[in-house]
């Protein structure tokens, strides 16, 4: 597989494509007013603790108090060899937390809606070959390091160099490490733990004590690995930047990063707004033909796979299981670039073979694989749906680019002409009282107009008066004022 990183900076706003055999895959956007928190770690103050939902609120100096689960707490004291009370499900919130305690936390989620962001006291340092947990003492490998044989030496290496406290997880970038690199992260992650408990002890309550990479960086830490051919920055001082900051992590990667230089705009040279325009679109068309069309609620979101014109030269049903494994790869790219999170249920065509279904399913999982967030699928059943749920760690990417219409206050729909018609015909009546005395002046959207006019003389005939339609661009397509004269 052939990766492609592109980073558009512009001063109010920064976005980074990830394209995989030329396919855009992801696209994160970070923005001046709308900063991302996660990762951020505070110096808070435990404002309410709420024993019936099992949980906290913690006041870490944004504009809504920030949400802590009870398994989110733990000790943040360990002493040498002793793992923190870890799993308190079986405890009370209010034996763990005080109303006014001072904690340290970090933020594991954005805000999504209504909701302030979700915090958590087991902090963690990601770098680019291994995560930090200052309040663990565990040693985890990556799952995608199969090799027993390379498990076993990078759990060797991490127990030789451990720090006094902390425990460690090898992220999959460190497969094939070096001892070198390995000790040379160790060390850089436990100096900023140092730097961050020092900020912790003379900070102010609340107060900010790590800001987490910005997007560009975290691109760097997250995604850049040997499968990147490049890394394309349009901002020279970025680039020269970040090519620091690979010398520094993996200077073996740092020929990758490239300035560039052309007067085209980088995501038009490589066709990127285009496809950002299609993220908008709930319908998207699949290569036999067919479609599938993504609904998301605040709840969750509802997929549904059609055939479309496609009828294949085989059977039906192997028609339809083709359809079927072209969405699920689809579904899998959309998700991701999307980042839609939560409950999803994928509505695919109905196929009569138990064996088609598994097909379906095994495709589903093989376009995942390659998604970081955490995904959970369920088995398929006889009616073709498919639940599954993915990790949300923030908005959207529709949520964050867009607002809710306040033509159709979110439905997407908005009254059809006929409806409307009804609908100021009744007020008519009730405003006249089937008086016929004047003339009437009805103002409607330029949108409706058409089919008001059509029907100026049967309205007339029924309300016994002579009316003048008039169209008006200010007025939304369900609005309109009735002047009586």
């Amino acid at each position: 597989m052939k990766q492609e990183i592109l980073a558009n900076c512009a001063p109010d706003e920064t976005r980074v494509a990830v394209l995989e055999d030329g396919k855009l895959v992801e696209i994160g956007i970070e923005r001046k007013e709308t900063e991302k928190v996660v990762g951020n770690i505070y110096k808070g103050k435990v404002e309410n603790v709420l024993p019936g939902i099992s949980s906290a609120f913690v006041n870490i100096g944004l504009n809504k108090n920030a949400y802590l689960y009870i398994s989110d707490v733990i000790d943040q004291q360990i002493e040498d060899g002793h793992h923190p009370h870890h799993h308190k499900s079986q405890q009370h919130i209010e034996n763990l937390l005080k109303k006014g305690e001072v904690v340290m936390v970090q933020v594991a989620k954005e805000a999504i809606g209504t909701k302030g962001v979700k915090v958590t006291m087991d902090i963690s340092l990601p770098g680019r070959f291994i995560v930090y947990l200052p309040f663990q003492s565990t040693i985890g490998i990556s799952k995608n390091i199969e090799e027993e044989s390379e498990r076993r030496r990078l759990k060797d290496l991490l127990e030789t160099h451990r720090p006094k406290k902390g425990g460690f997880i090898a992220r999959t970038e460190a497969e094939g490490i070096e001892e070198k690199d390995l000790k040379r992260e160790i060390r850089y992650l436990t100096r900023l733990w140092e730097n961050i408990q020092r900020r912790y002890e003379s900070g102010q309550v609340p107060c900010q004590v790590h800001k987490d990479l910005g997007l560009t960086f975290q691109t760097v830490r997250d995604v850049l690995s040997e499968d990147t051919v490049v890394f394309m920055i349009d901002s020279k001082h970025e680039q020269q930047e970040v090519h620091e900051f690979v010398q520094m992590l993996s200077p073996e990667l740092s020929d990758r990063i490239k300035l560039f230089e052309s007067k085209t705009p980088i995501y038009e040279a490589f066709n990127i707004e285009k496809e950002l325009e299609k993220v908008l679109q709930s319908k998207i068309s699949l290569p036999s033909g067919g479609t599938i069309v993504i609904q998301e609620a605040e709840s969750l979101c509802a997929i549904d796979v059609n055939t479309g014109k496609f009828t294949g030269k085989e059977s039906q049903e192997e028609t339809v299981t083709q359809t079927n494994i072209e969405a699920a790869n689809e579904v899998a790219r959309q998700l991701r670039l999307r980042n839609i999170g939560g409950i999803i249920v994928i509505d695919f065509i109905d196929m009569r073979k138990a064996r088609n279904r598994q097909k379906v399913v095994e495709a589903l999982h093989r376009a995942t694989s390659r998604d970081r967030a955490k995904i959970k699928i369920l088995p398929i059943t006889r009616l073709g749906l498919v639940e599954m749920t993915r990790e949300r760690k923030r908005e959207s990417l529709l949520s964050s680019l867009c607002r809710i219409c306040s033509e159709c206050s979110g439905v997407g729909m908005v009254l059809s002409d006929e409806s409307l018609m009804i609908k100021i015909r009744k007020e008519i009546m009730s405003l006249t009282k089937g008086r016929s005395d004047g003339d009437m002046k009805i103002i409607l959207n330029p949108e409706t107009f058409p089919y008001f006019n059509e029907r100026k003389s049967a309205l007339e005939k029924l309300i016994h008066r002579t009316v003048q339609i008039t169209p008006d661009q200010t007025l939304g397509q369900e609005d309109y004022k009735i002047i009586l004269e």
